[in-house]
Formats: C-alpha cells, sequence, structure tokens
C-alpha cells in the first residue's frame, strides 16, 4: 500500500471528512481517512466502488 498514489477531491477544502482514494494494481480502489493515513484502508472492486458512487449522488 505505501507504493499508491493517493488522490483527494478538490472539493474537500479545508472541510475535515475528507477521504483519499488510490487505484490498487490488481483493479478496483482503496479508500483511506485523510486526516489518519496511517491507519488500514478499505479496499473495493470496481463494482462495489461503482455502487458506492452511485449511493453518494443520490
Amino acid at each position: 500500500m505505501a507504493q499508491l498514489i493517493w488522490r483527494k477531491s478538490s472539493h474537500s477544502g479545508s472541510g475535515d471528512q475528507c477521504v483519499e482514494i488510490a487505484a490498487l494494481p490488481e483493479g478496483g480502489c482503496a479508500i483511506r481517512d485523510s486526516k489518519n493515513p496511517g491507519l488500514s484502508s478499505l479496499s473495493v472492486s470496481p463494482a462495489r466502488l461503482t455502487d458506492l458512487m452511485r449511493g453518494l449522488s443520490e
């Protein structure tokens, strides 16, 4: 996980409820808390990421 390129949305601004996302070499992505990047991350498949994004936009 150390070699992943983490990205945070430009919409995050200075808010304190931000997450970062990184593409995984085997597909899918990892998601972590931007305030606590040293904690474990959540790995999700492409299908689950799509479901998550749909749910957030509703």
